[in-house]
């Protein structure tokens, strides 16, 4: 389950008010407790924000797809022209000390695009329909991330999945993997979803099958530090969350751009 805990009107507004772009009132002189107030970003703005963002454009079959040529993929590009460089890099000094490099990989808008799903339900999560909606297994590629897979393979990195989708949607999730391109690990050992009825041991400080209390960075960390246990060396984690990159265990993070929701 995708769990929001605040809306993507939210986030916007921070990065406005620490940008200095929102001007804030004061309250009237000498009130006691005087606290400096906002109007909070125009919803309405925003989401048009968002789809000259994406490029957002509905194709034949009415799916809301983003655009190639969007500030959202050029963002993209820059920031996977970098991390081949260093994926490259790093590969080359953990092979010469015989090593073993691995990148993760977060799923949801970090491999598998859910911009459809965002316009159609106007960025409100519902677990039933989400769960549905990943159950299609039709969801396009983020851009340039098969490719981005296929060069770290090619180096001799080894390829790991680490995303909060249920067990109950492993097939799915890997069925739309398959479809857009991306088959590489995608097997148990390497694609690793939340399973709350049977959590592994290596997260008992959180969750216990009558009861899962991990946070998203706990879940997360733990898992890097799992696949890190057996002798890999993270030198890559992607994610589109904050809380996909936050906990160690990786010696490089990269933010993928997301607007439209966020994760703590």
């Amino acid at each position: 389950m995708r769990k929001r805990h605040l809306a993507a009107a939210t986030a916007t507004v921070a990065s406005l008010v620490l940008a200095g772009v929102v001007t804030a009132g004061s309250a009237d002189a000498g009130s006691t407790g005087d606290k400096a107030t906002a109007e909070p970003h125009n919803i309405g703005l925003l989401t048009k924000e968002i789809d000259s963002y994406y490029g957002a454009k509905q194709d034949a079959d009415g799916v809301w797809q983003a655009s190639p040529d969007s500030p959202y993929a050029d963002d993209l590009g820059r920031i996977q022209k970098g991390a081949k460089r260093q994926i490259a890099a790093a590969a080359r000094q953990q092979h010469d000390k015989g090593d073993k490099p691995a990148i993760v990989f977060d799923i949801d808008d970090t491999l598998l695009l859910s911009l459809d799903y965002e316009k159609k339900t106007n960025y409100v999560y519902n677990d039933a329909s989400w769960k549905e909606y990943v159950g299609r297994a039709n969801r396009p590629a983020v851009f340039g991330t098969p490719a981005l897979i296929q060069y770290a393979e090619s180096k001799g990195v080894e390829v790991f999945y680490n995303s909060g989708l249920g067990e109950t949607q492993r097939a799915a999730a890997v069925e739309n993997l398959k479809k857009v391109g991306i088959d590489v690990n995608l097997d148990a050992d390497h694609v690793y979803l939340k399973d709350k009825a049977n959590p592994p041991a290596y997260l008992a400080d959180c969750a216990t099958a009558a009861a899962w209390n991990c946070t998203t960075v706990q879940y997360k960390s733990a898992t890097r530090k799992h696949i890190e246990a057996q002798g890999y060396d993270i030198v890559g984690n992607f994610g589109d969350q904050y809380s996909d990159l936050e906990g160690g265990y990786a010696n490089k993070t990269y933010k993928f751009p997301n607007p439209t929701y966020y994760v703590g």
